[in-house]
């Protein structure tokens, strides 16, 4: 029988999220009411460099389907770090990642890369479009890597409003374009997780307001979870829960904005 789950607030100390018992803490909870398991699962996260530099210690938390989760911090306290072992491009010293209820570390090279191919979408800020490319073919690349009909790269276009221009180039493209070919690239194959990494950090304020717009309706329409690691604070009030790394641990902020907003 599946066990409850309520959207809570996180519960934190000193080194992270204080786990709980699991009857007590809807938020380590494996399964939801229907029986579906979270997009998301840090179980325990540690990260060291070096001579015993922690950057992450024991961390704890869970993202639902359609949830959008910023986590913000002082450059170099491990943000970065945290994208990476999520997406299995780093290994944690302890602990473990679960995407869609699979554990990155029971994978082997291959799995992992498949894993990461079908279920998670990147956004950065560097945007990292293919110059060589087409627009039309820069967004069709995660479904042809997944041997998916490209068709659905039109459609991404059009979401993002860049429709009719599916045979331009990179280069015939302004910054806040480029943002909206990445993110509908992340989108296209309708992946699990989204991780996003400092999106708007090139971007002008107006921009960087409609591509986040954009990007918080793109995630909601899709039931993707999504974590957006920024140094924004108005680039974090987009998301749904704010959370802030510290040499401290992972802690928990009040919501930006009533769950009704910005769908």
């Amino acid at each position: 029988m599946a066990v409850p789950r309520t959207r809570s607030a996180l519960l934190c100390h000193s080194g992270g999220l204080r786990p709980v018992p699991l009857t007590d803490n809807p938020i380590l909870m494996t399964l939801s009411n229907n029986g579906t398991p979270p997009a998301l699962e840090c179980r325990g996260l540690s990260k060291a460099y070096g001579a015993g530099r922690v950057l992450l210690a024991s961390l704890d938390f869970t993202l639902d389907p359609g949830e959008f989760v910023a986590i913000m911090g002082d450059s170099g306290v491990g943000k970065s770090t945290l994208l990476n072992l999520i997406a299995g491009l780093d290994q944690a010293d302890s602990g473990d990642v679960l995407i869609d209820g699979t554990s990155i570390s029971s994978l082997d090279d291959n799995a992992a890369t498949r894993l990461r191919r079908q279920k998670l979408g990147f956004v950065f800020q560097a945007f990292h479009v293919l110059p060589h490319l087409t627009l039309v073919q820069n967004v069709a690349l995660p479904l042809l890597l997944n041997n998916t009909p490209p068709a659905r790269a039109l459609d991404l276009l059009e979401a993002v409003g860049l429709g009719g221009r599916g045979d331009d180039f990179p280069r015939q493209l302004s910054g806040g374009e480029l943002q909206r070919v990445a993110i509908a690239r992340a989108l296209v194959h309708r992946p699990t997780l989204i991780l996003a990494d400092e999106p708007t950090g090139n971007l002008d304020p107006e921009t960087a307001h409609e591509v986040l717009s954009l990007f918080r309706a793109e995630i909601k329409a899709n039931g993707a979870a999504a974590i957006m690691v920024t140094h924004s604070m108005a680039a974090a009030a987009s998301a749904d829960r704010i959370l802030v790394l510290s040499e401290h641990g992972l802690h928990g902020t009040q919501p930006s904005h009533s769950a009704g907003e910005h769908q």
